[in-house]
């Protein structure tokens, strides 16, 4: 199941301002999620125990105390694959963090049948092609009610291991929430993900470093515009310090 948008299109992380032709043009159309506990009850052990483990070799994941365990959380990996969904589930998901993850989930991702189990597995769609209001505004409802939500803040997918520069939309995300609601807490971990292969295939090794968390509230105290370019910078800052501190254990194994 692919839980990312497909390679050639921006991943929801990319939200920017929607066009205001296209709010004001287009109806706007509420968005919903839920996780459904039987489900995920059953996809969380079966990915982690045995899908995984089976399909790849080594499986190192380092820093997850790095991780808040309550509270209003954003999740930031670097985009190497398809599997990155299901390579944070297996990182960050309940079984380690007792949370459940929350995606923003590319349109075209939530057709049919594998649309049906995002839709309860936490994911919510995004036209990323323009970005719906309705969207942004769930993504920063989860995050005011305690959620950890899973955004890809590169964009999308580059099989290079270097951290390529950010888009604004998750910072903006962030702010808007932090801003909503003084004193909510909101924090976002940088995540980095390696795979020994650039395109993961059976028995690829995959390296996952989590860093430290950035206090998003510390960002609230400017202008928005200026907030959101500054916490974008720091974010991949430290997402070039967790990937560079990943290579070093890498060339230690």
């Amino acid at each position: 199941m692919q839980l990312q948008s497909r390679e050639q299109n921006q991943t929801p992380s990319t939200l920017d301002k929607p066009d205001s032709k296209t709010v004001n043009s287009a109806k706007i159309v509420p968005v919903n999620s839920n996780v459904s506990p039987w489900l995920t009850s059953i996809f969380y052990p079966l990915g982690r125990r045995i899908l995984m483990p089976l399909y790849f070799g080594r499986l190192q994941v380092t820093g997850q105390d790095n991780i808040p365990k309550t509270g209003p959380v954003i999740l930031a990996p670097t985009h190497r694959s398809r599997w990155d969904g299901l390579t944070m589930a297996y990182a960050a998901g309940k079984p380690v963090t007792g949370r459940d993850l929350r995606f923003m989930v590319s349109q075209d991702e939530m057709k049919g049948l594998q649309g049906w189990f995002i839709r309860r597995l936490g994911g919510f769609p995004v036209n990323t092609k323009h970005p719906g209001i309705s969207s942004i505004r769930h993504s920063v409802e989860l995050l005011r009610r305690g959620e950890a939500l899973v955004m890809f803040p590169e964009g999308n997918i580059f099989r290079h291991g270097d951290v390529n520069p950010l888009k604004p939309g998750m910072a903006r995300i962030a702010l808007q929430a932090e801003s909503n609601q003084p004193g909510l807490g909101l924090k976002i971990v940088p995540v980095s993900i390696r795979y020994s292969d650039p395109v993961p295939q059976w028995g690829s090794d995959i390296d996952i470093q989590i860093g430290s968390a950035l206090d998003v509230a510390k960002y609230c105290n400017q202008s928005a515009k200026k907030g959101a370019q500054q916490l974008t910078t720091d974010l991949e800052i430290a997402l070039k310090q967790v990937d560079q501190k990943l290579e070093v254990i890498k060339e230690a194994v």
